[in-house]
């Protein structure tokens, strides 16, 4: 199971490492490598997250989602976006970005420090949307139910998550904005954080609402589904889970890639502190970001969110922190170790604390039976 799951994860790296050395020396293994590493650690709840929305689609999606996906994970946000980045902000054309990432990596760099208030609002808001709209909603399984069960109240007011979005996005325009860090010094980045800020929100707001508006209207068949399969049963055939397709997995579909562009911006800005190489920055976050597609569907084939029900709310709550932080570097500078130490350590101890459930439940059970 692991190495069907993981062969391609497995395949690109040894591919990847390999011509790294053979094109640009070992100091280009080592970076390229080191990459790689610093995608995974930043991206685990990126995995779990997408597990629970993989689970909800077909075969087919799945399928798409690990291929057609990878593509745009890859040389989408790991190779076009640092460049459409620079194009953007310096107003020239692509290939003239290329060329100013591979003869002048300084000035590049400089660009995208220049761009980063805009892509941390952007990014920031669309984690807080997903973070707030978990934590307002009424749930089976509470980790924290001390915090949990008040917000589940509060999340009955409507567009209660929106309104904290945007005061969120007001306070860090007016407190972290007015004084961001550029390659020049600092310069008033308020109009660009509130614009980019909207633009996330509103990506979230449409992306989202695409895709539960196409879950609803297949409820409905859903359930003529489940009688079916129930009749089968009794019939005594073979019966297995089909999962969304059509409208409804297409834009679930684009909700989990714009949710991968939205957990790569900090490993895209992150990168910069240790190489200026598009290509080696490409190769190094496109070989994590195999490995965190390749995770996720493995846990949606294991039933692991099944299995252990508060790895989902860690995820979410590093979703929340990563949120946090995007915010706070328009201004302050934060090290991506801290990044992604936060996220590891509350994914931990959502998983130590089902595992302490399990057990629970198992010496329960035997309890009831004795």
């Amino acid at each position: 199971m692991v190495l069907k799951t993981f062969g391609w994860s497995f395949a690109i790296t040894a591919l990847g490492l390999a011509f790294a050395a053979w094109q640009w020396g070992w100091e280009a293994f080592g970076i390229v490598l080191i990459l790689s590493i610093l995608e995974i650690s930043l991206s685990f709840d990126n995995a779990v997250v997408n597990a629970g929305i993989l689970k909800k689609m077909n075969a087919f999606w799945q399928k798409i989602f690990l291929t057609v996906g990878i593509l745009i994970a890859v040389f989408g946000m790991r190779l076009v976006f640092p460049v459409a980045i620079v194009a953007i902000s310096a107003k020239v054309g692509p290939i003239e970005a290329i060329e100013l990432a591979l003869d002048h990596p300084e000035q590049y760099e400089a660009l995208v420090t220049d761009a980063h208030p805009a892509i941390a609002a952007f990014g920031g808001m669309f984690l807080l949307m997903i973070f707030l709209d978990f934590v307002f909603e009424e749930r089976e399984h509470k980790w924290l139910a001390w915090l949990e069960r008040p917000l589940a109240k509060l999340g009955k007011v409507d567009m209660l998550s929106v309104c904290i979005a945007l005061i969120a996005l007001l306070v860090s325009a007016m407190t972290f904005a007015t004084n961001a860090h550029t390659s020049t010094g600092h310069a008033d980045k308020s109009a660009t954080v509130l614009l980019a800020g909207v633009a996330g929100l509103i990506t979230y707001l449409i992306v989202g609402g695409l895709s539960s508006y196409f879950e609803d209207k297949l409820e409905e068949e859903e359930e003529r589904e489940h009688e079916e399969e129930e009749k089968a049963k009794a019939a005594g055939k073979e019966v297995s889970a089909v999962g969304l397709a059509g409208k409804a997995a297409f834009f679930l579909f684009l909700y989990l890639e714009v949710l991968d562009a939205s957990f790569s911006f900090d490993g895209v800005i992150g990168a910069f502190a240790i190489t200026n190489h598009i290509f080696w920055m490409a190769l190094g976050l496109g070989i994590g970001a195999m490995y965190v597609r390749s995770l996720t569907v493995y846990l949606v084939r294991q039933g692991t969110l099944d299995d252990y029900v508060y790895l989902e709310h860690g995820a979410h709550y590093a979703i929340g922190a990563l949120a946090v932080i995007l915010l706070v570097t328009i201004e302050h500078q934060i090290s991506e170790i801290v990044t992604g130490l936060i996220g590891v350590v509350l994914i931990a101890a959502s998983f130590w604390s089902s595992v302490r459930r399990n057990k629970r439940l198992e010496l329960e059970g035997a309890s009831a039976q004795a």
